[in-house]
C-alpha cells in the first residue's frame, strides 16, 4: 500500500535493467528479501507485496528460502523418517517415488510446485501408459509428502495437490466365487494346500497372514484361527515376519464347520507338533512365497476348471468378505473386525454392493408381480342373457 507521497508503507518495487519489476520487503527476522519471481508490470509486484504483508499480519508468512529444498531430497527423507511404516510399505513408497514422481518433479523446489504443474505431471503419467490405479497411488503419495511440508515442517503455505478425483482408483470389479466353487477349487489343489484355500476364503485372510499362522494360532476344536503376525516379501531382503497390516489386523476369526474336517486333516498330516510350527509350508517345510505359489499348484488351470478364469489368489479373501457381508445380522463393525480393517470404508463397499443386489432381487420380484396382475383373468365373468336377472350375491 502506498503512502500519500507515493512511497509504499510496506516494501518497495524497483524496475530492473531487463524491464521487469522486482518486489522487496523486510522479513520478520529483519533481513531484506526479494520476491521469488519478477513481474512484467509494476501493479503485479505491488499486489504481491500486499499479499506478503497480509500473510505476515495473519501470522501465515513462510520464509521462501525454507521451501527451496528439492522434492526428491525431501520425499526420500520423508519416507525414511515416517513412523510405523512396514518394510513393504517403505519399499513400495520408494519404488513409486523413483518410478513415477522424481523423474518428472524430483528436481523442482517445493515452493515452485503448483497445481498446474501437478496436473501436467498426472496427465503425463496417464499419457505414458501408467494405469489410473497406479497414477492415483502416486498422486496420494505426493500429496502426503507435500502435506507434511505444509502442516508439520511449514516449508510451503499450501498443498498444490488439489485435483478433484485424482486420488481415486477405479480397479476392475474382481470376481467372487460361490461356495460350491470354493470347495471345488480346494479339491483341485494338491492335498497339502486344500486347507489353505478354505482358511483364506472363509477366514477372510490376507496371504501374508495365512502363511504366518502357527499351530498355536489354530483351534481346530472351536474352529477358529488367530491372526497376530504376517509375512512380508521384501525384495533384496527376503521374507520378514512382523505385525499384521494394521492394528485391527490382530484378530480371531471363526471358520464354518464344513471347512474343519479338511483343516484337521491338514494339521495331522502336514504340520509339526510344536506350537511354533507353521501351518502352511512347502513340501520341504519352508515358508511359502506368493510368487511361487501359482506355478506350484497350477493355479491358472484350476481356476479355469471351476469357471473362474483369471481369478487371483487375493480374490479368495474378497469372496470371504462378500460372504461375511451377506450373513444375516452382520453389522458394519462385525464385518470390519473379520476383515481386519480400522476404517469402515472397505466394509461399507461390501454392504453397499449387497444392498444393491438385494434391491435388484426385490425389483425383479416386483416386476413379476406387476406382470401377473396385468394379465387378463382366464375366467371371464358370464354376462347374463337379455331379459335375465343377474344371480343374487351370496350373503
Amino acid at each position: 500500500m502506498a503512502n500519500k507521497d507515493g512511497h509504499r508503507r510496506f516494501g518497495s518495487v524497483r524496475k530492473l535493467p531487463s524491464g521487469r519489476y522486482q518486489a522487496r520487503y523486510l522479513a520478520p527476522d529483519g533481513t531484506m528479501r526479494s520476491g521469488e519471481q519478477t513481474f512484467a508490470r509494476r501493479v503485479e509486484a505491488e499486489r504481491y507485496l500486499t499479499l506478503v504483508e497480509s500473510s505476515m499480519t495473519r501470522g501465515e508468512w513462510i520464509d521462501p528460502n525454507r521451501g527451496k529444498i528439492q522434492l526428491q531430497d525431501y520425499a526420500e527423507r520423508w519416507i525414511a523418517e515416517r513412523p510405523n511404516l512396514r518394510p513393504r510399505t517403505i519399499h513400495l513408497y520408494g519404488w513409486t517415488l523413483g518410478k513415477h514422481i522424481t523423474p518428472y518433479l524430483g528436481k523442482a523446489s517445493l515452493n515452485r510446485i503448483d497445481t498446474p504443474m501437478v496436473r501436467e505431471w498426472r496427465s503425463r503419467l496417464l499419457a505414458d501408459g501408467v494405469s489410473v490405479t497406479m497414477t492415483a497411488k502416486a498422486y496420494r503419495l505426493l500429496r502426503a509428502v507435500l502435506m507434511t511440508a505444509v502442516k508439520e515442517d511449514e516449508l510451503i503455505r499450501v498443498n498444490p495437490c488439489r485435483i478433484k478425483g485424482a486420488d481415486q482408483e477405479k480397479p476392475a470389479e474382481r470376481p467372487v466365487l460361490s461356495v460350491p466353487q470354493v470347495f471345488e477349487l480346494a479339491e483341485r489343489m494338491p492335498a497339502r494346500f486344500r486347507a489353505l484355500v478354505l482358511v483364506v476364503t472363509f477366514g477372510s485372510l490376507r496371504w501374508g497372514e495365512a502363511v504366518a499362522l502357527q499351530r498355536t494360532d489354530v483351534d481346530a476344536a472351536e474352529g477358529t484361527v488367530r491372526v497376530r503376525q504376517a509375512f512380508v516379501e521384501h525384495r533384496g531382503t527376503g521374507l520378514i515376519l512382523g505385525p499384521p497390516k494394521s492394528r485391527a489386523g490382530v484378530r480371531t476369526v471363526a471358520l464354518p464347520k464344513a471347512a474343519l474336517p479338511v483343516l484337521r486333516h491338514h494339521l495331522s498330516e502336514y504340520v509339526g507338533d510344536a506350537p511354533e510350527a507353521f501351518v502352511f509350508t512347502s513340501e520341504n517345510g519352508r515358508t511359502l512365497w506368493r510368487g511361487n505359489f501359482n506355478k506350484l499348484v497350477n493355479w491358472s488351470e484350476a481356476v479355469a476348471a471351476v469357471g473362474a478364469p483369471g481369478l487371483h489368489f487375493h480374490d479368495l479373501r474378497h469372496t470371504g468378505n462378500d460372504l461375511a457381508s451377506r450373513a444375516p445380522g452382520a453389522s458394519l463393525r462385525d464385518i470390519m473386525a473379520r476383515m481386519g480393517h480400522d476404517s469402515p470404508r472397505a466394509a461399507l463397499i461390501y454392504q453397499h454392493a449387497n444392498r444393491e443386489a438385494d434391491r435388484g432381487i426385490a425389483d425383479a420380484m416386483d416386476a413379476a408381480v406387476k406382470a401377473i396382475r396385468r394379465k387378463p383373468s382366464k375366467r371371464k365373468a358370464k354376462r347374463p342373457d337379455a331379459g335375465e336377472e343377474p344371480a343374487a350375491e351370496a350373503s
